[in-house]
């Protein structure tokens, strides 16, 4: 099992021969604008995760996709070489879905702001519905109905018809 500097190191080059290889030597048309966005190996190096974005629509994902796959043989080999050593790791493209899961939270926040600008248009006139700070203070003088409330009355028992 590597450490985890190892397989950190391992997956940057990773990284950059995969992006190196896309940007040049790999001449599909169906490749889209692809980004690679992270590469995750695991501890023993054995297999490597390359996760990717595609700019564009979902059958240029799907063709995208398509065309990775196609040329993982050559990918591969080229990790090999660029990495040296003794064992190559298999890799597995995953279509990264950071962008659309940030996207997701955008227009959520974006929502919850005009809900809020409504609730703050709405409360613009608003008056209390009792008093601005409904709560006692120490500092205020109790009233007597205060008083009565704080005095603890002693109820003799009822006597029934035995106790007559």
């Amino acid at each position: 099992m590597a450490d985890a500097a190892r397989a950190r190191k391992v997956a940057d080059r990773i990284h950059e021969t995969v992006a190196r290889l896309l940007q040049g030597r790999i001449k599909d048309p169906r490749l889209g604008f692809v980004t690679i966005t992270d590469v995750r190996v695991t501890g023993d190096l054995q297999q490597a995760t390359i996760f990717y974005t595609v700019y564009g629509s979902d059958e240029e994902r799907e063709e995208t996709a398509r065309a990775l796959r196609s040329a993982k043989g050559l990918i591969r080999s080229e990790v090999g070489k660029a990495l040296g050593i003794r064992l190559t790791p298999s890799l597995t493209f995953q279509l990264d879905a950071l962008p659309t899961t940030a996207k997701t939270l955008e227009d959520a926040l974006a929502q919850a702001r005009v809900r809020d600008a409504q609730i703050a248009k709405a409360a613009e006139g608003a008056t209390y519905a009792g008093e601005a700070d409904p709560y006692r203070h120490d500092d205020e003088d109790t009233t007597e109905a205060d008083e009565d409330d704080e005095q603890t009355t002693v109820q003799e028992p009822a006597l029934g018809a035995e106790g007559l």
